[in-house]
């Protein structure tokens, strides 16, 4: 039989002392961090309403005076306590072998110095500690067993270190996260004992919090001798920790690099799942960071997923995104996503923000690089709806030229093709965010899931249906009613590519047709490397 060493944390008593004991583990014995890894679906069906009615739409001091909370929930955990903290029998284990097997294990212990031996901790490598947030099962969740495993095999030497607080964390969810103080503490202490006995040095340390294990590793991080080296959030929880002060959450303070994914950050019925407000050195919202593609939620369908019971489902697919936007850039690293720092969503979906000048784009995940800037940057980009990731970003600018006054104003609906050296794009849609502007130089972000190569020719087309000659003359001249004619000039077309950041300009192939009318395409052939920028008078 398999044997494993098992060193167990106990509660400190009055007087510090904390009392630790080394087991011998068989295979017919079952480990206390090792649970069932199976995820139950339909718990996830019912996890969002749950939340939903466990966290008010007011503030919890409010609810706290008022009698609403009880007193081991977040009212507490936001008061200016210094207090003990810790719970008559915290049950937080830290297993330095996570993995699916129940008889494969090594927890460490601060007060039992021989586990780091037991458990070939390696003090000269890069040392992750993952923390998982609240759950609604209690049991171990695929996401966890896939980071960990992507972790082991991007740093083969390093130590993976999981943060196991699931009797904590499966409870109701105010009473989770009036825990992840305590939680954080004790991380910290441990992290504390790593540099005491292991030599272990913060600069290799990096904190990965999932949800409200987030915040725990912001705790941690407050908590620690010394300051770390970096700490990931992954979708931050947001209920109750929405707009509170820093200390009191994940904060760009608790480390020297805290980089932040946010994934679902769209309100229903008054709960975001995941924090809005950016809450680290970088804050990266992957589409916006509220509809992720794949999920199968979208902004019309949020109401008819809850009436036919599937909002579970879409909320798990969209929160749980950030982790494996993580994933994927620790195992493809071949295709490495980049986000680019913008004001906000609108702002990014206009095509505007696609420049790499003073450290305003960023990669994401694992591959993230601390800015030297002192502000938060906000960064955005859009994904595939499937692994890896990758899509390649494109900035087009268009000058629409409209030369009849008098034709309807109403939204042309554009399509592209790029052609590149390495294949065709399928058509892309040129979505307009607000409204296009004619005698008017319109820019568009455009993005393709493959890659096309060098561009070398793109190919406009206006969506609908083909004017005929007759239907020209018939509502021009039969029923007077010039109006319903559309047509539009397009000369050129200014390209930039948001991975590379190669600029480009596109000429009409036919220099003396740039006449486009619905159904009608134009093809555009590379004339210019770069783009002409005319001089600004002064």
């Amino acid at each position: 039989m398999i044997s494993v060493c098992q060193c167990r944390l106990y509660q400190r008593g009055a007087g510090g002392s904390c009392r630790a004991e080394i087991r011998i583990k068989t295979s017919i014995s079952q480990s206390p961090g090792a649970r069932q890894t199976a995820v139950m679906p339909q718990l996830y069906k019912l996890a969002w309403m749950c939340l939903v009615l466990a966290v008010p739409l007011v503030q919890a001091s409010v609810l706290a005076e008022e009698g609403l909370l009880k007193d081991d929930t977040i009212a507490n955990l936001l008061e200016e306590a210094d207090g003990d903290l810790a719970p008559k029998k915290p049950n937080i284990l830290f297993n330095a072998h996570f993995s699916a097997n129940p008889d494969e294990g090594c927890y460490l212990d601060p007060e039992n110095d021989d586990c780091l031996q037991h458990c070939h901790y390696n003090s000269s490598a890069k040392t992750f500690i993952v923390i998982h947030g609240w759950t609604m099962s209690g049991l171990f969740e695929n996401w966890l067993h896939k980071l960990v495993g992507a972790l082991q095999l991007r740093e083969q030497h390093a130590n993976v270190i999981v943060v196991d607080w699931m009797s904590l964390a499966h409870q109701l969810y105010p009473d989770a996260v009036n825990h992840t103080k305590l939680v954080g503490k004790e991380t910290a202490i441990l992290i504390d004992w790593l540099q005491e006995k292991g030599n272990l040095s913060l600069q290799n340390v990096h904190l990965i919090g999932y949800s409200l294990g987030a915040h725990v590793a912001g705790f941690a991080g407050n908590y620690v001798t010394g300051t770390l080296g970096r700490i990931t959030g992954l979708d931050p929880a947001g209920p109750m920790f929405e707009d509170v002060e820093a200390h009191k959450r994940l904060s760009p303070d608790d480390a020297e690099f805290v980089d932040v994914l946010h994934t679902y950050t769209r309100a229903a019925l008054g709960v975001s799942i995941g924090i809005k407000m950016p809450i680290g050195h970088i804050d990266i919202y992957p589409n916006g960071g509220d509809y992720q593609p794949g999920c199968g939620l979208t902004k019309t369908d949020v109401i008819g997923a809850i009436a036919y019971g599937n909002i579970g489902d879409a909320v798990k697919c969209e929160h749980e995104r950030s982790v494996h936007l993580f994933v994927d850039s620790l195992i493809n690293k071949d295709k490495e996503s980049f986000a680019f720092q913008c004001t906000d969503s609108n702002r990014f979906k206009k095509g505007i923000c696609l420049s790499c000048r003073k450290n305003r784009c960023n990669a994401i995940g694992y591959n993230a690089k601390k800015s030297t800037s002192k502000r938060n940057s906000k960064m955005y980009l859009k994904t595939r709806a499937h692994m890896p990731y990758k899509v390649y970003h494109y900035q087009l600018k268009m000058h629409i030229f409209n030369y009849l006054k008098e034709q309807e104003t109403s939204e042309p609906t554009f399509s592209i093709i790029l052609a590149g050296t390495m294949n065709d794009s399928i058509p892309l849609s040129l979505t307009v965010p607000e409204q296009i502007g004619y005698n008017f130089t319109n820019t568009f972000l455009v993005y393709s899931e493959d890659d096309v190569g060098d561009l070398l020719a793109i190919k406009l087309k206006w969506e609908g249906t083909k004017q005929s000659w007759f239907s020209i003359w018939s509502s021009s001249y039969w029923f007077q009613s010039k109006g319903e004619k559309k047509e539009l000039h397009i000369r050129r077309i200014r390209v930039k590519s948001g991975e590379t950041q190669q600029k480009f300009t596109f000429c009409l192939k036919d220099m003396h047709e740039s006449r486009i009318s619905p159904g009608g395409e134009l093809v555009f052939e590379k004339c210019k490397d770069g783009w002409e920028v005319k001089s600004r008078k002064r």
